[in-house]
């Protein structure tokens, strides 16, 4: 069996790097192969994550087929060959069937009140209290993830309307148990502040944005290791979102508040030992195959090159539980020119992505 031969650095992980690997049957190996077809050279990482995206969601809700195949294909040509989707009204299984198109790792829909999130986004559950048997139910539907909208406005309180928690805490605490008894991990929207200590009390495993999390909320977030997806492309997005929500002083000033220390929020939790995703949250408002800029915020953010390349590679493939580029891995890899780990830019310039051994862009 012929090889393709990865002539340059090989970054397995953080504390390895091998010269050199060759891709045989779809699989790698760092033992020379008895026949060479062809040749890469570059910087080798394993493929990028996206672990806050959403295929088969568009701004209106559910897109069609051949819509959520181009945001799949938009995102494997950025070099995203694995993707958390945290929450789709879609069932994209037919993902599954195409070794074309990125792994796919899915979290059911997303769960909420109703008004109390994007219309046709979500599901919404008539009462609090069925949030543990609606859990049970994603679980089964998803890939060992379940995703909570944990806050939302609240248009109910005229011009008081406001960020406000959809669980009561007790209920929180019972879905995250129930969705742990079945082996599934939760995962949580939340802008606001308030929710914050109720999530955390319940064991919730991952936070979407947490733009509103108070120093002493960070130090928790930090001591139980619960890593956040920080979304700078979406949060990028609270001053317009403020600008559109005259009838509601209050919350637009809160959105305008988390916008204007959108930076600093997220290096306060790097600062504080927080593990922090890379997450674009492509498919409702945002476009896919955005990974390298969601990357860049984060250099803005001040957070170190290596560290901004660990997330979005090695480091969060081995938090989902996926293969990274060790002995008979498969071969999803993206190749660069350069060292990303020295200049995190050139995750925007990648020079070949190979997905299950087969160059696809």
């Amino acid at each position: 069996m012929t090889a393709l031969h990865l002539r340059g650095p090989v970054v397995v992980d953080d504390e390895h790097v091998a010269p050199q690997a060759w891709v045989v049957g779809g699989r790698i190996t760092f033992d020379r192969p008895a026949r060479v077809a062809a040749s890469i050279d570059g910087w080798v990482l394993p493929g990028l994550v996206d672990v806050h995206c959403h295929i088969g969601l568009g701004p209106h809700g559910e897109v069609d087929r051949a819509t959520a195949q181009s945001q799949a294909v938009a995102d494997r040509d950025a070099g995203v060959l694995l993707i958390r989707d945290a929450g789709s009204p879609a069932d994209t299984r037919w993902v599954d069937e195409r070794d074309d198109l990125p792994r796919l790792i899915r979290a059911g829909r997303h769960l909420a009140r109703p008004k109390r999130y994007l219309r046709h986004y979500g599901r919404e559950l008539p009462e609090a209290a069925d949030l543990p048997a609606a859990v049970a139910q994603e679980a089964a539907r998803g890939d060992g993830w379940v995703k909570l909208v944990a806050d939302w406005i609240d248009r109910d309180l005229g011009a008081a309307g406001d960020l406000r928690p959809l669980w009561p805490d007790d209920v929180l605490a019972d879905a995250v148990r129930v969705a742990h008894g079945l082996g599934a991990r939760v995962t949580a929207h939340t802008f606001a502040t308030e929710p914050l200590d109720g999530l955390l009390d319940a064991g919730i495993d991952c936070l979407e944005h947490a733009t509103g999390a108070d120093p002493g909320q960070i130090d928790r977030i930090a001591a139980a290791g619960v890593p956040v997806t920080a979304t700078l492309l979406q949060v990028a997005q609270f001053g317009a979102i403020a600008d559109r929500a005259d009838r509601f002083p209050v919350y637009a000033a809160r959105m305008r508040w988390m916008h204007e220390r959108r930076y600093t929020q997220v290096r306060d939790l790097f600062d504080a030992g927080v593990p922090l995703l890379l997450g674009t949250d492509a498919g409702g408002t945002i476009a896919h195959g955005r990974i390298a800029d969601e990357a860049a915020e984060l250099l803005v953010a001040g957070i170190p090159d290596p560290e901004v390349v660990a997330a979005a590679s090695w480091r969060t493939r081995a938090w989902l539980g996926a293969p990274g580029l060790g002995e008979g891995a498969p071969a999803d890899l993206v190749v660069y020119p350069g060292d990303p780990r020295r200049d995190a830019r050139l995750l925007a310039d990648p020079r070949a992505v190979l997905l299950r051994g087969e160059r696809v862009a």
